[in-house]
């Protein structure tokens, strides 16, 4: 079954591990559907039905954003907060739309994996900085994955190292 990707990216031309990913999953349409929220909603308004039916059709979603600022992008937020709706995602007398879907999210962060956790620069190890999207996706009944992340992009942009980031990518929604 194909898996949607939800790509939230606010520059995603300028990106070069994100772009990179996108170029690689439309090469698969039979696998992935790729749904770049920043270019159906340039306006920033978010058609909050079309995207709950969206995620009703697919038995896995992964939602593939840059990490900076140590948190998801801002449009990621806005996305939770209108389509995750009482009544569609929660409540008592119907939603859990999403229970049992397995989601996941792909992150590709700038910083090396050695500057996270209790021995890095930023005492934060990425599970605990992702833990906010756990517990969301947690709440709302779906099997959250333990996240794909690629880092250091900042320190190490060349061909190769993207190239690794796009196999690494791959396996992982293989897995999924």
């Amino acid at each position: 079954m194909k898996i949607v990707i939800v790509v939230i990216h606010p520059n995603l031309k300028v990106s070069q591990m994100n772009k990179r990913w996108v170029h690689e999953l439309k090469k698969h349409p039979e696998l992935y559907e790729v749904h770049d929220l920043h270019q159906l909603y340039p306006d920033g308004k978010i058609d909050r039905l079309a995207e709950q039916q969206l995620m009703e059709k697919y038995d896995k979603i992964v939602f593939q954003f840059p990490f900076y600022w140590f948190n998801c992008p801002p449009f990621f937020k806005q996305w939770l907060d209108e389509v995750l709706t009482y009544g569609w995602a929660y409540g008592k007398k119907s939603g859990y739309k999403l229970e049992g879907k397995k989601i996941a999210l792909a992150i590709s962060a700038g910083i090396d994996e050695q500057e996270y956790g209790a021995s890095g620069k930023y005492k934060y190890p990425m599970e605990q900085l992702t833990s906010p999207f756990e517990i969301t996706f947690d709440y709302v009944k779906a099997d959250y994955q333990k996240p794909f992340v690629f880092y250091g992009i900042e320190n190490d942009s060349s061909p190769e190292w993207v190239e690794q980031g796009v196999a690494g990518y791959l396996r992982f929604l293989e897995q999924l």
